[in-house]
Formats: C-alpha cells, sequence, structure tokens
C-alpha cells in the first residue's frame, strides 16, 4: 500500500543512483558505534568490584549510556532538518570524541558519576550519527532493497561489536583485579589507590579512541556525499508538515525497537558474569569477555547472510522467525547449565542479528520526507537499552542472573507480534 506520504524518488534521492562510494563512507560510522557500544559490555564487570556496586547499580552504565536515545533523538532529528544529514553525522563524531576523552579525568579522580557523565556525552554523539546514518542508508538507492542494505551496513556495526569485547579484555580486563569481598577488605586509603590504579587502565584506549573519532569526523567532513531532502524542505515545498504519531507501524515499531535493544543489551551486559558463575563456567572475567565476542560475532555473520536472505524473502516473515528462535534459546539457557546454557545463549546473537535493521526498515516504510524525524522516533526508542537492563539487573539482585533472562524472552515474544501483525504500514495510529 502506498500512502500519500510515500516518497518520492526526487524528494528523498539523488537522481544519479551512484552510492556505492557514500555508502562505504558511511559503513565506517556504523562499526564504531557498534565497538564503543559495546566496549560497555566490558566495563560493566571492570567497574563493578572497583565501586562495590550491585547488578542493578552496575547496570547505571547501560542507563546512562542508552538513555541518551531518549533525550537526544528526537532533537537530533531537527538537527538533521537544521543542517542536513552529513554535518549532523560529523557533530556526532566530534561529540563521541569529547565524550571519550571524558573517560580520562572519569579514571583520574576515581569516579562512578564522572564516568556515567563521559558515558551519556559519548552516547549524545552516537544517538546523533544513528539518527543520521540509519535512514540514510535506508534512502540511498532502491527502497526494496532497503532492508537488505541496511542488515549489510549493520553487518559491519557487528563487527565493531565483536572487535570490542576482544579489546577490551586485553586493555582494560588485562590486570589481576579483586573479588568484590577482597576490595570490601581493604583500607580507605589502600582502596583509593585501587580504585585508581585499575580505572586507569581506561586511559590509553579511550583517548586513542577519542583521537581516532576526531579524525573520522574530519574525513566524512571533507568527501562529497548525495544530499537527502529532509522534513523541513519537503514541508516549505509543499505547504504541510504531517505528524509521524498517525502512523501506527511506525509507533508499535519504536515500541520493538526499546524492547529489542533492552534484550540485546541486557543479555550482553551480563554474559561475563553469567560465564564466571560456577554452575555456568567458571570462567575468569578475562576468559568470559572474550567469549562474549562470539555473541556478538553472531550477529555479525547473522547480518551477512540476512542481507542476502532479504533479497528474497519478505522483512517481516524473516523477523519473525528470528523471534522465534531468540526466545526459544532464552528459554533453553534458563532451563540448563554448563556448556549447553552458554551455547545457547551466545547462539542469541545470530538471531539478533536481522532484528534491528529490520523492525527500523519496517518502521519507516512509506513514510517518505517524514523520514528524518521517524528516525528520530525509532532511536528515542533505544532507550529500552537504559531501562531493561536496570530491571533485569534488579530481578537479578532477587531471583538470580540465570532466571532473569526471562524478561528478555518476553521482548522476542513482543517481537513476533510486530512482525507478524504490528508492522503493517497504512493504519493510522489514532484509529
Amino acid at each position: 500500500m502506498v500512502t500519500a506520504n510515500a516518497p518520492s524518488s526526487k524528494a528523498v534521492r539523488t537522481t544519479s543512483g551512484n552510492y556505492g562510494s557514500a555508502l562505504i563512507v558511511v559503513t565506517t560510522l556504523f562499526f564504531m558505534w557498534g565497538f564503543l557500544t559495546c566496549l560497555n559490555d566490558i566495563l560493566v564487570p571492570h567497574l563493578k568490584p572497583i565501586f562495590d556496586l550491585n547488578y542493578a547499580q552496575v547496570m547505571l552504565i547501560q542507563f546512562a549510556f542508552f538513555s541518551a536515545y531518549f533525550f537526544f533523538s528526537i532533537p537530533a532529528g531537527k538537527v538533521i532538518d537544521w543542517i542536513g544529514y552529513k554535518r549532523t553525522m560529523v557533530v556526532g563524531l566530534a561529540t563521541m570524541g569529547i565524550g571519550a576523552l571524558l573517560f580520562i579525568p572519569a579514571a583520574s579522580a576515581p569516579s562512578f558519576p564522572l564516568f556515567l557523565a563521559a558515558l551519556i556525552v559519548l552516547a549524545t554523539g552516537i544517538t546523533a550519527l544513528q539518527v543520521a546514518a540509519n535512514p540514510y542508508v535506508a534512502v540511498l538507492g532502491s527502497p526494496r532493497t532497503a532492508s537488505s542494505r541496511l542488515n549489510l551496513t549493520q553487518a559491519f556495526n557487528s563487527l565493531g561489536t565483536t572487535i570490542a569485547p576482544y579489546f577490551g579484555s586485553l586493555f582494560i580486563l588485562s590486570g589481576a583485579a579483586l573479588t568484590l569481598d577482597e576490595v570490601r577488605r581493604l583500607p580507605v586509603a589502600q582502596l583509593q589507590a585501587y580504585r585508581m590504579h585499575e580505572a586507569a587502565s581506561v586511559k590509553l584506549p579511550y583517548l586513542g579512541i577519542g583521537l581516532a573519532l576526531f579524525a573520522l569526523a574530519t574525513l566524512i567532513g571533507s568527501v562529497k556525499l548525495p544530499p537527502m531532502a529532509t522534513a523541513e524542505q519537503h514541508g516549505a515545498e509543499s505547504g504541510v508538515r504531517a505528524s509521524i504519531w498517525k502512523y501506527r507501524h511506525l509507533v508499535l515499531g519504536a515500541v520493538a525497537i526499546f524492547v529489542y535493544v533492552g534484550a540485546e543489551v541486557s543479555i550482553g551486559s551480563f554474559l561475563v558474569n553469567y560465564f564466571t558463575q560456577p554452575e555456568i563456567g567458571g570462567l575468569t572475567a578475562k576468559a568470559a569477555a572474550q567469549l562474549v565476542s562470539f555473541y556478538w560475532g553472531g550477529a555479525m555473520v547473522g547480518r551477512f547472510i540476512g542481507s542476502a536472505i532479504l533479497r528474497k524473502v519478505p522483512t517481516g516473515i524473516v523477523l519473525g522467525i528470528a523471534a522465534i528462535f531468540a526466545c526459544a534459546l532464552v528459554v533453553t539457557t534458563m532451563l540448563s547449565v554448563g556448556h549447553v546454557a552458554m551455547v545457547t545463549i551466545l547462539l542469541v546473537g545470530f538471531f539478533n542479528s536481522v532484528m534491528f535493521p529490520s523492525i527500523f526498515t519496517l518502521g519507516i516504510a512509506e513514510l517518505g520526507p517524514l523520514t528524518g524525524d521517524a528516525s528520530g522516533l525509532l532511536n528515542t526508542a533505544i532507550v529500552g537499552g537504559a531501562i531493561i537492563p536496570v530491571l533485569e539487573g534488579a530481578l537479578a539482585d532477587r531471583i538470580g542472573l540465570h532466571h532473569a533472562f526471562i524478561l528478555p524472552a518476553l521482548c522476542y515474544l513482543y517481537i513476533l507480534f510486530y512482525a507478524l501483525k504490528g508492522s503493517k504500514p497504512g493504519v493510522p495510529a489514532n484509529s
């Protein structure tokens, strides 16, 4: 079904059709924000004993990071209307660079609230980047292959998330950290010295990351990217500015993004702690962190495969099948121990692979020049990565980490509903 607001090629695309170079350039951004997002999975087990935090408290790392999506996604959509997609990407990269450099004073203090503040700044930049880059890729070519194209670029996002845990295990978790009980027995002076020593391991990695981000901002600013029309430009031409809230498939898609990101981040955040439990793996934190790469690596492989499948199979069907398998695997890990529990939870990453790009492309379907504003709404829903991990942390403190995975399982059930029913476009949300 085509609505009155469906995109015309003139409204949202250039006429040349030569998008290969632009796609390659923008793909580097997907890699970078995937890498930085996944480093949070290493910060969780690293900072937990340093600052004597329980599961709910340490999940403030993810809460601070993903809350930025809630507060800054819609403003980022307005920034796109104001300065365009390319300049928004440059601003996002520069903001990320500032956030990365703020890890240095946070580690020097050392202060958990300062770490959270640095994460908020870093995530604000990533938010601007995502709001600009996701719809840019979606409209950078044929609408028929938008989901496939976004899955391909998201595969390089997953390459970043695959490398990040291994990188973090080498440069952040490389020391022989004390257990939580050992930390609690330290005298005050020794405790402060220990915190400074352990926190300092993040300085060099994040300094390098910050410099790389500024270099990438300079690169993006210097290359020529095809311009895309914004909602403001379309409104000026047509004299009409439609509301995104009347599109049911977009609103329900925002809920699907909320629960998907919440489920994915919850699982990834707890894997190191999960694998160190005696009945699951009994591994060291460093060894467990390296295994987390398989979780995110599965998502990378799945996105490359999904990109090919989505050229032949409807997006809703692929999304529904992925949700069924992800839910089944989470339930299996809850009902098992040892290697079975480890392998099944790692395999969830493979089926997570197609979810974000599929939900995103289904959510913005047939929105035309409202795509930028719709992207802002969908990226706001990434705040699920802030809220659901905290809820799972609180649940883990009460019933244990093993059974707290019931929350992600419920999230995948909603995604199944969205794939089969909620993603159908053309029905007003208020009807």
